[in-house]
Order: structure tokens, then sequence, then C-alpha cells
């Protein structure tokens, strides 16, 4: 489908760089129609293709299929859609220019460095990794184990993860192993966990396609998840009954194509959630069935009663909560209505919702409207956490590598789940340490407190993405640390050891996105100059440190065979997922337990392999098979506006960059689009403190301040400010507060209070 604005003669001779522009003209006057994207599809080949590949796009979790057109002299030249993927052809302008990202061999590191009398030198591989090792062992000798840390990312492969996962945990004996994932998903994990006994979706994108009210909170999908929003809007123009609300402080892209917009103040969501349970109870929206057969009732401590429950929601009335949220108390009855009469009911959020202090209340409740009116387990009804970083699911949350957990939902916590471990490792029983690591602020305070001396970072650029970050960088200054990455960032700068990695189709692995798909990547190409695989480094650093024997599996077809394997022990069986299997099909879902098991779209329903014969639902996380409905109090944020404080700020991303712009900003396309980053107000802020556009003024929070240039849209709420974290040059993360949900440890970004004044 071609934009009808656009002629055949100008989709024929349109450039990839003219491309962008559109696209970033139609975002800025009101947005690309369905189909719109696909113009991506008819951008004009740049050079002579040889052959094609399937492969995966390396930037969201949406997790696109992706054709890459290679030339004979073995460099990627196209990039287009993958039609049989499940995006059917439909990618974003980011993943468009995944050549132009590629083809930036100059600024790409080539060479490991070494700091010496404060500056990286360029040094051999041998020299910096005997002084990695000389390190390492050094700490481990002297302060115990506990000393070391690694800390990873979303992006990393999950051969790579695992791989880092197994060395630390169950070689060096320290939990210590958290990562990026920790600012962006931990909130949904949790929350899976508490109501359904397993982390992971329930459902999938396909039910997109079925789905007669979408109720989208915290998601901003037509910038964040383009492909995502495109099939919503093509279902909305299938089917005249689908409606969409909006739960959003900004008046983003995504809530101009609503048919209900809820600007609710930020921080208030729960309150939002609660009224809209209390409507449902009130109006007979809930399914008394479904709650008698597959659902128990928790104040977070006890079992209650449904009844309970019902007493508990008193406190929400719509008109009671009101005028704290912001809307009107007929706003959220008409949400409320929307959401439990429609045939089938589908929430899509993500870091809106997660990265908040009651994070994980908010994904428990989620998950509650859901089981309270049997939107689940079935076509268009279900709860699905989008993803922010590539392989977030596949690479972290499955492997285990976060500073609580171990593969497959074990935590370290239980002596049971450490014990399963050792055998399937094959290493001594109780030789695991029981204590959880550091999470991810609590790993970079211990830097600042100097208890962690080493730390390896790989794939992730925390001295940015992290919040209220100048004071976390003090850590990393102090801290022995050792990074690989593929291009300078604002981590290697703090580096005492960089070491070049190789970057998205330079190596080969597994990527596993939203909606439990595993897919392959294969290598086509050799990385530049002396750089490696993470997992080449990953082993080779295991074999110096005396692990060698323990990391038996030393390429990426032994550490998958060795990791689907792991799974069979579990409820999350993959085992079927073979690479034979991920080089002829788009994808694979899991549980898949058998390689003629076609993968699985719904879990906890009929198809699901765990479900018993005859059920039609079953919750097989919990002993009962039955999913817990938690009775969640919501608490005013810390940042609520003062006199003081009088504004809300909130941080996110836009379409043309990604994360920390540290591979997108490298675009000039990409660049041309976003610009450099901006403060982002409504005129009637603007006008009341006398600013016009590209004034500087200062912007102070409890944590910390800076300078930002300044942007007037209407797109705005009056009160509430926008800032996009990829620039390095506007480090908005250091005025970010850095209080997080106590379950998760998830920070919240998304809600500091600021005051702006003329610099």
């Amino acid at each position: 489908m071609k934009d009808k604005n656009l002629s055949d003669k100008e989709i024929h001779q349109i450039t990839r760089r003219s491309f962008i522009k559109v696209a970033g003209g139609a975002i800025a006057i009101g947005g690309l129609t369905a189909g719109g994207w696909a113009l991506t599809e008819l951008i004009v080949d740049e050079g002579p293709v040889e052959s094609w590949h399937k492969s995966v796009c390396r930037y969201c979790g949406t997790g696109c299929g992706v054709m890459l057109g290679m030339s004979k002299g073995k460099k990627l030249m196209r990039v287009r859609g993958d039609q049989e993927a499940h995006n059917k052809g439909v990618i974003c302008i980011k993943g468009s220019t995944l050549d132009k990202m590629l083809a930036n061999e100059p600024q790409r590191l080539k060479k490991p460095m070494i700091r010496k009398n404060g500056t990286l030198e360029e040094a051999s591989w041998e020299e910096a990794m005997t002084l990695m090792t000389e390190k390492f062992k050094g700490a481990i000798a002297e302060h115990g184990a506990d000393s070391v840390a690694f800390y990873g990312s979303g992006q990393l492969l999950t051969e790579e993860s695992y791989t880092a996962n197994k060395l630390f945990k169950g070689g060096f004996k320290t939990n210590n192993v958290d990562g990026n994932p920790r600012y962006c998903m931990a909130s949904a994990a949790v929350g899976y966990t508490q109501t359904f006994g397993k982390d992971e979706p329930p459902g999938a994108y396909e039910d997109i396609d079925h789905a007669e009210c979408f109720f989208l909170i915290g998601s901003n999908a037509y910038e964040c998840h383009p492909p995502l929003f495109e099939r919503m809007m093509v279902r909305k123009k299938v089917n005249p009954n689908v409606r969409m609300i909006v739960v959003d402080p900004r008046k983003t892209k995504t809530a101009e194509h609503a048919d209900l917009h809820l600007p609710v103040l930020p921080g208030t969501d729960l309150l939002l959630l609660n009224a809209m349970l209390y409507t449902m109870m009130k109006t007979d929206l809930f399914d008394e069935e479904f709650i008698r057969e597959h659902v128990n009732f928790s104040d977070g401590k006890n079992k209650v009663s449904f009844e309970d429950f019902k007493k508990f929601l008193e406190d929400y009335k719509p008109e009671k909560v009101a005028p704290e949220l912001g809307i009107s108390a007929r706003d959220i009855r008409k949400a409320a209505y929307m959401f439990g009469n429609a045939k089938a009911t589908m929430s899509l959020w993500t870091m809106g919702i997660n990265q908040r202090i009651q994070g994980t209340y908010l994904n428990n409740t989620l998950n509650s409207m859901h089981l309270v009116t049997g939107h689940i387990n079935r076509p268009g009804a279900t709860p699905l956490s989008l993803t922010g970083q590539s392989n977030a699911c596949g690479g972290v949350r499955d492997t285990g590598s976060l500073s609580h957990i171990i593969p497959h939902g074990r935590l370290i916590a239980k002596k049971e789940h450490r014990n399963e471990m050792e055998e399937i490792w094959g290493i001594p029983k109780d030789s695991m340490s029981p204590k959880p690591g550091y999470h991810a602020l609590a790993l970079f305070q211990a830097m600042v407190d100097e208890k962690v001396k080493c730390a390896l970072i790989m794939c992730t650029n925390p001295a940015q993405s992290s919040p209220n970050v100048e004071h976390y960088k003090k850590g990393m200054e102090k801290t022995f640390l050792v990074v690989a990455d593929v291009f300078e960032t604002e981590t290697t700068k703090l580096a005492d050891i960089v070491l070049p990695a190789a970057l998205y189709i330079e190596k080969q692995g597994v990527y596993g996105q939203t909606e439990r798909r595993y897919q392959l990547i294969e290598k086509l190409l050799d990385p530049p100059g002396e750089a490696k695989s993470d997992l080449q480094i990953l082993v080779d650093f295991a074999e110096r440190m005396g692990y060698g024997d323990f990391i038996k599996a030393k390429t990426p077809d032994e550490v998958w065979e060795e990791y689907r394997k792991v799974s069979s022990h579990s409820k999350y069986n993959f085992e079927g997922i073979t690479y034979e299997r991920l080089k002829k099909e788009r994808g694979l879902q899991w549980p898949c337990p058998s390689t003629d098991h076609p993968g699985t779209v719904r879990r906890y329903t009929k198809g699901d392999p765990f479900v018993p014969e005859g059920k039609e639902h079953y919750f097989y996380g919990k002993p009962d098979g039955k999913a817990v409905v938690f009775l969640r109090t919501y608490t005013p944020s810390k940042e609520k506006v003062t006199d003081e404080y009088p504004l809300y700020l909130t941080t996110g991303r836009v379409i043309s960059q990604w994360h920390t712009g540290t591979m997108t900003m490298k675009v000039d396309e990409l660049m041309s689009s976003s610009g450099p980053a901006q403060l982002v107000m409504h005129p009637e802020d603007a006008s009341r403190m006398r600013l016009k556009e590209g004034e500087t003024v200062k912007v102070e929070a409890r944590r910390g301040n800076m300078n930002a240039v300044v942007k007037i849209s209407e797109h705005e709420t009056p009160g509430v400010l926008f800032a996009a974290f990829y620039d390095p040059s506007f480090l908005i993360n250091g005025v970010v507060s850095d209080d997080h949900d106590p379950f998760s440890k998830e920070p919240a970004y998304k809600v500091t209070a600021v005051r702006v004044t003329k610099a």
C-alpha cells in the first residue's frame, strides 16, 4: 500500500534520505496512515544485490523479520521487511537503515585499548586480556567473589548472555549479574511472575488481528513499536467496531489515533486502573465463572475473597479519584465499559508503566483487569507487555541474567532452584551463592562505595542510560572497568580496558522478543579490524580465569545446543527450537518441547503443552493452577509537583532514534529526521515562562540540573515536559530520579518534578 500523497513516479525516484524526511514530515503533521510504514519497501536499491538472507532487526523488542541484500563483495547493500515474518514486510525507518549503520566502519572500535596515564591507548588482545584477568583474579582473591560483577544488555545474543551468567554465577560464585533490562522490563517480569507464576506474556502479536478493544497505557507505539501500531491500524480499518483507548499524559502520535485519550497526570495510573475495576464490578462487566474456576485473590500477604476485592475497590470510585487523575469520572467509566464490554480486549504497555515506583503493582493490576473480565487466553484477549530492547526477553529474562534469578524462572534465594541448576551445570551441590547480587542501581552504588572492584560491561551504555547518572558515573570511574562495545560511548570513555566487539550480522546467535518468539541471526559479515564477538571474549576470559572446562560450549552452535537442553528441565521448554529449524522458519514461540512441535501462540490454554488434557485454562506456574489477582493500593509519587518544582518531566524515545543513540546517531538520515534532543513543552507553559522556541533553559530537579534547548509543541500537555535520552550531549538522565520500585528495583524515569528557568 503506497501513501496517497506520492505518485508512482515519485516513489520510483525516492532516495533513502528523502524518504526519511518524508516520514519525519508525516510524523510532524499528523502521522502516516495504515500502510505508510510499508513505504520503506519502496526505497530504491542503492547498489547491486547478489543474494538475500532472512534475519531479524537489530533494534527494538518487536523483533521484525528483515531481508538483507548482500553484494558479491560481502557488503550489506539493502534492507527490506520480510513478508513471511510476523511483521508481514512492515519495518520502521530505523530498521530500513540497518545497512547505513553497519557502513559506519570508520567510527568503529577496531583494536583493544588500555588506559595508561589517564589516556586510552591501543593495545594487543593478549595485553588487554592478560590485564583484565589479573585484575579480576586479584579482586576475587583479596576481596571475595562479590567484588566483581557483570553488567549486560538486552542487545547481547542469547548465547552470550547465557555464557556470561553461567560463568559469573556458576563459575566465580557471584550473583552480581544484572543489566539494562533492569531499567526497562523488570516490573513486567515481576508482575507476570507474581500473577501467573511464570515470566513472559501469555499472548502474542497475532492477538492484534482479533482484538475489538486496544488498551494502550504507557506506550507510544506509533514511535516506539511502529510495525505493531501499523498492525493495530489495519485491524481498525478492517473492523469498524474496533476501539482504541490510550492512557498517556502526553498527546502522542499514538494518542492522536485513539477513540478515547485519557491524559492522566504523571504517576497516577494506578488510581485509574483501580477505578476502572471498581466500575467493572458495579456494572457486571466481570466474568464470575472464570473467576470462580481460575482466579485467587491476595492482599500481597494472604489469600482473600472476591468480596474482599470488591470492598477494597470502594476507595476508588471514579468521582473520588478523578480530581487527582486530572480526567473526568465520565471518561473513567467510559474506558471501563469499552474494556469490559468488548468481545476481546488486548492491553499493551511498556516503559510508561514499568519505569515507575509502583511499576510492579501496575503490571499486577493490568493482568488483573484481564483475569476478572475473562479477557485472557483467547484470540484478541490478552495482557501483552511490549519490550524495549531487541533481546531483553530471550537473552536476559529467559536466561536468568539478572541478579536475583537463574535460567527459566528460577530464583537465587530458593535452595531447590539453585540445586537444580547446580545439577544441570555439573557443579557441586550448594556451591552457588544463596545471596541475590546487586541489582543495577545497587551495583553502581557499590561501585561508588568501592565494594565492587572490577566490572565487565558488554553491549550497553549505563553512563548515559542510568538515572541520576552523574552520581553513578563517579562509581564507574572508581572501578576497574572493562567495556566491550562497537562504538565509543559515554561508558567506554570511563573504561580502563575497551574491547572492540562484533556487531549484528558479524556474529551468529538467537534473539527472543516480546511474544516468546526466538529467531536466528546468521553471520553474514566479518567484523572490522580486530573486533571479536562478545561470546569469543567471554570464552577467552573464562579460559584465562581457569574455567575453560566449565564453559565447555565455546561456539554459538555449541552454546545453543547446551542451552536448549537446559530449558527441557523447565516450563520454558524449547528443546525443539534447533538452529536447523530457525534457519528455515521465521522464528518459533516457546514452549516448544520437541522438533516436531509448532510452537505455542498462547500460554495457559489449549495448545500449550503444559496445560493438562481436558482443561480449557490452567495457570501452571501456580501450584493449584490458578492465577492471582492482587489488591494493590495506590501510593502518590514522591515526585509530585510542588511550588519549588512545579512541572513534571517524563522521558522516552522518538521515532528516528533508539536507546542511547550509539548506533542510530551514526546514520545521517536518522539524524536529519530527529535532530539533536530538546526539551519539549506545551505553548501554554512556554508563554507563562516567556520562553521562545530555541531558547536555552536551565532544568533543575532534586537530583541535578542541566541546560536544554526548548522546543514548543501542541502535542505536549500543559505542566508536562518531555525529553528523549538518545543524545549524549543532552544528558537528561542527569536530572531524572533514581527512586525505584521496591519489588522490581526498576527506576522511575517517567515521573520527575522539575523547575525550568531561563539559562
